[in-house]
């Protein structure tokens, strides 16, 4: 199995953990990746295909993902830039040695980056705000809580600092992103998931992959995610079978003893898959034992070496059955 990457992003609810189970899921012989809720990247960076078509709804995201890929063969003056930033704040960076000094460690064991960034992070911060720069929002993502992009209602960008730095794994993550960007075609979208699916030509080959928002997290990013949308994702796909569009959907369907009802009625009529998640809680960090997160798809061609499969016959369209495959990493 091919090394998994991490996307630069490190985008709250991103898929890298899971890539290891979904790669097992997805089809082979993709023409075109298709990705509606695109976030920080990890499914289509490590999803092979001869092109891609990436979209997420937030501005941000977008701006984000272009302005790093146009650093495609010069990725020594990105480093450069961001590394001048980082030291006209007075921000740490261990990747680069500039570390928190030692007294500082001892007085704040596990917090001692969020300390000693902090000044440094709020000037940063507000000079974003003041100019819109994006590499210094991509230092805000770095270098802020749990990685977010996060706005308040003024459009001010208003996420606290976190306890972490620029360090090799940011270092490691940007250069193969840049790596995989010239390598492959990749074309952004920022739209409406269906929106964006009604523009987009799709053959057989395409292969669209759903990682929207989840209808019962409690997530900060899935706040504007609720029941009319799940309903709408729902027909959304309906009409890509209909079509002979192959997808597939990662969700929650139970969590602190809520089930996502709309989605489980729906998903019966498709292949449904468990997959081993380790859903956090965002409030208190949390991995609940109740938590179910699933895959569905509406080929169910999928071979795994390390799956265990019940009956598994071709899909009836006419009598649809539900299938369950539980996986181990």
């Amino acid at each position: 199995m091919k090394r998994i990457i991490r996307s630069p992003f490190f985008y709250v609810g991103d898929k890298y953990r899971l890539m290891p189970q979904l790669q097992q899921l997805f089809p082979r012989n993709v023409s075109t990746y298709v990705e509606p809720f695109a976030g920080g990247g990890s499914s289509f960076i490590n999803t092979p295909a001869e092109r891609y078509v990436v979209n997420d709804i937030n501005f941000y995201v977008v701006e984000l993902h272009k302005a790093l890929s146009s650093y495609v063969g010069r990725s020594e003056e990105l480093f450069q830039r961001l590394y001048d930033l980082i030291d006209r704040y007075g921000l740490s960076c261990s990747f680069k040695k500039s570390y928190v000094p030692s007294e500082l460690k001892r007085k704040y064991v596990k917090t001692y980056y969020a300390h000693y960034n902090k000044e440094a992070y709020l000037q940063l911060r507000a000079d974003f705000n003041e100019g819109h720069d994006l590499l210094i929002l991509y230092l805000l993502l770095i270098y802020g809580f749990n990685h977010m992009i996060r706005f308040n209602s003024s459009g001010q960008f208003n996420l606290p600092v976190g306890n972490v730095d620029f360090n090799k794994n940011v270092y490691d993550a940007i250069r193969n992103y840049l790596n995989f960007m010239e390598r492959n075609e990749v074309v952004f979208y920022n739209l409406d998931f269906a929106q964006f699916i009604d523009q987009i030509s799709l053959d057989e080959d395409s292969y669209v992959y759903f990682d929207q928002p989840y209808l019962i997290s409690d997530s900060e990013y899935n706040k504007n995610w609720d029941e009319s949308e799940e309903r709408r994702l729902c027909k959304c796909l309906d009409e890509l079978d209909r079509k002979g569009i192959r997808f597939g959907v990662t969700n929650l369907v139970s969590h602190k003893g809520v089930s996502n009802e709309i989605f489980l009625s729906w998903a019966g009529k498709y292949f449904i898959y468990d997959i081993s998640s380790n859903y956090i809680s965002f409030n208190d960090n949390t991995i609940k034992k109740d938590s179910r997160e699933v895959f569905v798809t509406n080929y169910g061609n999928a071979q795994s070496k390390t799956a265990v499969f019940l009956d598994y016959p071709k899909k009836s369209r006419k009598n649809p059955e539900l299938y369950q495959m539980c996986l181990t990493l």
